[in-house]
């Protein structure tokens, strides 16, 4: 099956045609496992959960900038600008994704009007979200962190809103999102636990109460 017919493209095939691309491989990725060459390839996630960050060696803290999942793509940066970049990449659950020549993608995007409705928008959603991420960062403690943090990734389109792809995150990986430490997170958690805001056991969050949730972000 073609990537056109994949989910990840569904909306778009729902009312424009997009060119089929020839020159596609699709595999599968197991958790830890890092086959990306984002130099010469670009990548569409059909399934599982692909983390980027940035990491300061000499201190060890990393910073995660982007979970990836289900319907993204990347690596859009290098993409727009033919510069390799300094993300490490790590699979956090086996993940389904297409390859396609990075040179192909360029080519789509310059003539493909279809293919341009369906890209732009979605490096408008990143954007939003990195300046998202730099404001939380500067301007909120770690509990107004964790808070916002949920409702970014709430997903309400289910009858018992869940946390999306972050519910199962640990509690370091979380710090990782939010620029803290494990520690710290913690007691942000325990304190929605306490409120009845979340309920935690090993390795996954249920949000209890969406509407608490929503009350408790400052503005």
């Amino acid at each position: 099956m073609s990537i056109e017919n994949q989910p990840i493209l569904k909306k778009l095939n729902e009312t424009t045609k997009l060119p089929i691309i020839k020159r596609q491989k699709r595999f599968f990725v197991n958790k830890g496992e890092n086959p990306f060459d984002t130099e010469r390839f670009f990548y569409f996630i059909l399934s599982g959960k692909v983390k980027i960050s940035q990491i300061n060696f000499e201190t060890s803290k990393e910073q995660i900038l982007y979970l990836l999942s289900s319907g993204d793509m990347f690596d859009v940066t290098a993409l727009l600008d033919g510069k390799s970049s300094e993300y490490l990449i790590e699979v956090l659950e086996k993940s389904e994704v297409v390859e396609v020549p990075i040179s192909d993608v360029r080519e789509l995007l310059s003539k493909e009007p279809s293919f341009q409705r369906f890209f732009f928008p979605y490096i408008a959603k990143q954007l939003r979200n990195m300046e998202e991420l730099a404001v939380d960062l500067s301007l909120y403690d770690v509990y107004q962190r964790i808070i916002r943090l949920f409702a970014r990734y709430v997903d309400q389109n289910t009858k018992n809103p869940k946390l999306g792809i972050i519910e199962n995150l640990s509690h370091e990986e979380l710090a990782m999102m939010v620029g803290s430490v494990r520690k710290v997170v913690n007691r942000a958690l325990q304190k929605l636990k306490k409120d009845g805001i979340i309920d935690l056991s090993r390795k996954h969050i249920k949000l209890l109460d969406l509407d608490k949730l929503l009350q408790k972000i400052e503005y």
